[in-house]
């Protein structure tokens, strides 16, 4: 096959006298370019609004920007390796691109304001704790738990959200489901609180156990022992078959 191309393009003249290499060589080699130091990748392009929390989500993974950008809508560039966000033609920033577990974070530490609780309309630890102060105790020290246990804030605003508003419907409910999470020292999340008040309600749902029934059977034996008293007992009317003579 290899001698058969080089026969085509070096050894196979043309009418004009020609070969392939030579017109090549002549007209088209001086022509090209140097090949990209990086493989095509194909590209997706998105138009996403910024969440209180200062992230995009882009196919369940969140991607920082800069604070002042919550509520406006970016464009978002997206490659199999890269995420890259851009306001208008002017590119904001970039991440890499997270795979696999949904619900995964990339946030950079220069994104996130100094002071949640002074910026207007953004979503703040103080802002979430509020919130769950409406529940009780347990709702509080269980946002508390999830607040602190994130590198930076902002990341489980997203969760803290979903548990108030979703799970917090009942307000009874909520609360008894963390105070379990909390009794169990368990690890609290959406999915984990969502657990433990269903177990919790098919618990309550259950019909409760039956009463035992009366006692049928006549103690006779206080009654026999009174004086001037006879009281035949069972055995009396063995005897008779069921039918009795006057």
């Amino acid at each position: 096959m290899q001698e058969r191309l080089l026969d085509l393009n070096e050894q196979l003249r043309r009418v004009n006298g020609t070969t392939r290499r030579e017109v090549f060589d002549a007209e088209e080699a001086a022509l090209l370019q140097p090949l990209p130091d990086h493989p095509f990748e194909s590209v997706e392009y998105k138009q996403l609004k910024v969440g209180r929390n200062y992230h995009v989500t882009s196919d369940y993974q969140h991607y920082s920007v800069p604070y002042e950008l919550a509520g406006k809508i970016l464009s978002v560039r997206i490659t199999a390796t890269t995420v890259s966000i851009f306001d208008g033609q002017a590119k904001i920033c970039e991440h890499p691109r997270k795979l696999g577990r949904r619900g995964q974070y990339s946030s950079e530490l220069s994104h996130a304001p100094k002071h949640h609780q002074q910026v207007q309309g953004l979503w703040s630890r103080e802002w979430f704790l509020n919130r769950a102060r409406n529940y009780g105790p347990a709702t509080v020290q269980v946002i508390t738990q999830i607040l602190d246990r994130s590198k930076i804030e902002a990341q489980a605003f997203l969760a803290c959200r979903n548990i108030l508003s979703e799970l917090g419907g009942k307000k009874s409910s909520l609360e008894e489901a963390c105070q379990e999470m909390l009794n169990i020292n368990g690890y609290p999340n959406y999915t984990s609180l969502k657990r433990v008040m269903a177990t919790l309600a098919a618990a309550k749902a259950q019909p409760a156990a039956a009463a035992p029934a009366a006692q049928n059977v006549k103690n006779l034996k206080d009654v026999q022992n009174l004086s001037g008293v006879f009281v035949r007992d069972a055995a009396h009317y063995k005897g008779f078959g069921g039918s009795h003579a006057e």
